[in-house]
């Protein structure tokens, strides 16, 4: 046993799903499912059980699961003495939903690093249920989630159940980001029945607390649209909008350089469900690095940036 097999069973447990935890551990699922039975042989009982609800631990699975958690912990420690013990690395971690101005926010403070010492980065894109396991479970200290006002109270309450500390970042309205050639490009305001008769790419891990998926769908504004381009990857958005025309994507407001970048634009559209709040998270023994405050000052700057621009 060593402390892989520990990761690969508590990132199963946190997504309730072998082939999602295989894709976030950036592995096959059949080695990963290898992996699973090797150590469930190893200590002579079964981990997990597949429910109506996905992969949930047995009982003796919990148990193993909140060891597992105690030993990476331990883990984590000791390997921080080294780090501490370098003055001349810079570290920084934090896992994020997906949002233009945060990722600025993250550029903004690596470029500004001192350069001659060693710099250690670990920036993770996720769901916001993701971001919050990984700060209730580690290995992250800090975290940004997303979600909609209208589900606040399911966050709410998932962040007081994992025992964390929340900060209100900022509430937005989503825009309809498109290329610069869509056929709604030119209009300052999108209708939605208009926009509705476009593709819609759709990031395909949006997850609610205590919510199923087959109940979320039922709410889901995009179920209006019959056209859809689910993805993963945050980048290809970009490649996708820009090389079709006739595709778009509800966003946070983006920074006025990536729009140029690639010959985008970002429309106001009156839809329901349209407001959304950014959280900022933490452990709440955690005590905040040099660097750490030093982003939260390079967030609210990227914040501004985009926050108090009239958009159409």
């Amino acid at each position: 046993m060593n402390t892989k097999h520990l990761k690969y069973v508590i990132e199963i447990e946190r997504t309730c799903s072998i082939s999602q935890a295989a894709e976030n551990l950036f592995m096959g699922q059949p080695s990963l499912s290898k992996a699973v039975k090797e150590l469930e042989e190893l200590l002579g009982y079964t981990i997990f059980e597949r429910t109506s609800k996905g992969v949930t631990p047995t009982q003796k699975g919990i148990e193993f699961l909140s060891y597992a958690r105690n030993v990476l912990l331990e883990v984590e420690k000791m390997e921080s003495l080294s780090e501490s013990a370098n003055t001349k690395t810079q570290n920084f971690s934090i896992s994020i939903p997906r949002g233009s101005y945060i990722t600025d926010a993250i550029t903004r403070l690596i470029s500004e690093m001192d350069q001659s010492k060693g710099i250690h980065v670990n920036v993770h894109e996720t769901n916001s249920i993701q971001v919050i396991n990984n700060i209730a479970d580690g290995p992250f200290n800090i975290g940004i989630i997303r979600y909609q006002i209208e589900y606040e109270n399911y966050y709410i309450d998932y962040l007081a159940e994992k025992q964390l500390s929340y900060e209100p970042l900022w509430e937005f309205e989503h825009l309809a980001l498109m290329s610069e050639n869509h056929p709604l490009a030119k209009c300052d305001r999108v209708d939605y029945k208009e926009l509705s008769e476009y593709t819609e790419i759709i990031y395909s891990d949006t997850t609610i607390p205590y919510l199923m998926q087959g109940n979320l769908n039922k709410t889901n504004k995009s179920a209006k649209n019959s056209k859809h381009i689910y993805i993963y990857d945050w980048c290809s958005q970009y490649d996708i909008l820009n090389s079709i025309p006739t595709t778009y994507m509800w966003v946070s407001p983006v920074p006025e350089k990536w729009l140029t970048r690639y010959s985008l634009v970002q429309r106001k559209c009156k839809i329901s469900g349209h407001r959304y709040k950014d959280m900022f998270i933490y452990s709440k023994d955690h005590k905040f690095t040099e660097l750490e405050r030093t982003f939260i000052d390079k967030l609210s700057e990227a914040k501004n940036d985009v926050s108090f621009k009239d958009y159409k």
